[in-house]
């Protein structure tokens, strides 16, 4: 992949992995607000402002060297998680799980509607050139909108703390249990970090996409499939 090619991939990514995490934040923010904990709020990160959740590094220089490192295959990303005081919420074990998995709920939704939009694109080409111009890079764009969004839901759906996935298991297991497994949050990334250097990461996120992409299927029927 030359340099131009590069950066013209580079362009139509960003746009996707940014309302991707933005929302993916904002989602925690918002229905923890619903739930009884202002502390997003408060701080100004219930917003869809992306400003107000980019983290240089795992938002901006992270995506990017892995894009360019990988040809532009593989992509990933995060943003600045928005603080949760679960202390407030009114139904804090309950809730907790809710708030959690409204993160990943967001991503499915916008992988979602990015199909929807994919399979109306065809039918807005014309014979002059110019919106084929348009629908191009556009479809692209989706195209990389669903497969971030899809990746990021299962990602953060990994049984581990302080993933996504990881609070909503403390959820359900009872009081004593819970404990336990919280207790691996301090060391949640690292054992992240030891699956994806084993080659052990792909084996638990490729049965949570191939979930949800069954999940995204179904929701598809009234609109004629996948």
């Amino acid at each position: 992949m030359d340099i131009i090619e590069t950066l013209k991939n580079i362009t139509v990514a960003v746009a996707p992995i940014v309302i991707a995490i933005t929302f993916h934040e904002a989602a925690h923010g918002y229905i923890a607000n619903k739930l009884g904990d202002p502390t997003a709020k408060n701080l100004g990160r219930l917003t869809l402002n992306p400003i107000a959740h980019i983290d240089p590094f795992n938002t901006v220089i992270m995506p990017l060297v892995l894009f360019v490192l990988s040809n532009g295959s593989f992509i990933f990303g995060s943003a600045k998680p928005v603080p949760v005081n679960f202390g407030n919420l009114r139904n804090p074990k309950r809730d907790t799980a809710l708030v959690a998995a409204a993160g990943p709920v967001s991503n499915i939704i916008i992988a979602f509607i990015s199909i929807l939009i994919l399979k109306i694109l065809p039918h807005l080409s014309d014979s002059s050139g110019l919106t084929a111009m348009i629908v191009l890079p556009v479809g692209k764009m989706l195209m990389y909108s669903v497969y971030f969004n899809i990746f990021l839901a299962a990602f953060n759906l990994l049984p581990i703390p302080p993933l996504d996935g990881g609070r909503i298991v403390i959820s359900f297991l009872p009081y004593r249990q819970a404990y336990k497994y919280s207790r691996l949050e301090p060391y949640g990334f690292f054992i992240v970090i030891a699956l994806w250097a084993f080659g052990l990461a792909a084996y638990i996120i490729g049965p949570i996409q191939y979930l949800i992409k069954l999940i995204i299927t179904f929701f598809l029927i009234p609109f004629g499939g996948a």
